[in-house]
């Protein structure tokens, strides 16, 4: 199961929210609704994570629009697990995530997002980050085999 964070879905909300204002306090548009009861349900509750599969659809169809405006991935060519590393000094992505990130699902993508902003650590949040925030970042090629993708 992968979670969407709560933090995600209020992203999200406010995305939409400067897409579509309303003159009053009383409407919302669609999507902001559909977001806003799931975000609703995750306070009551007190619940960080919505599960991405069950997810009503009208908010995983918004939520989604949102997310595709989001970068797709945290690289910024400097991978340091081509050389052997676990934990890449580029991008803060595991071994594995880096693997696997062309099949991961969107929640998947935002949980490793999530993850690496928090720890800070890689050199896209220090060292290199102009190069990120510039979009030097090639996109990956999907075509190219499993072990050279980003």
């Amino acid at each position: 199961m992968a979670g969407i964070h709560i933090t995600d879905i209020e992203a999200a909300i406010n995305w939409w929210r400067e897409q579509f204002p309303v003159a009053d306090d009383l409407s919302l548009a669609p999507e902001v609704a559909a977001l806003a009861e799931v975000y609703a349900l995750m306070v009551y509750y007190h619940e960080p994570l919505c599960d991405e599969d069950s997810m009503p659809a009208a908010a995983k169809e918004a939520w989604l629009a949102w997310y595709d405006t989001t970068p797709d991935t945290p690289c910024i060519a400097i991978c340091s697990t081509s050389q052997g590393d676990n934990l890449c000094k580029g991008c803060g992505r595991t071994f594995d995530e880096v693997q696997r990130w062309p099949q991961m699902t969107p929640g998947e993508k935002r949980a490793t997002w999530r993850r690496i902003t928090i720890e800070s650590s890689a050199w896209r949040f220090n060292r290199y980050a102009e190069r990120a925030a510039e979009g030097i970042v090639p996109k990956p090629d999907l075509s190219a085999p499993l072990a050279e993708s980003v």
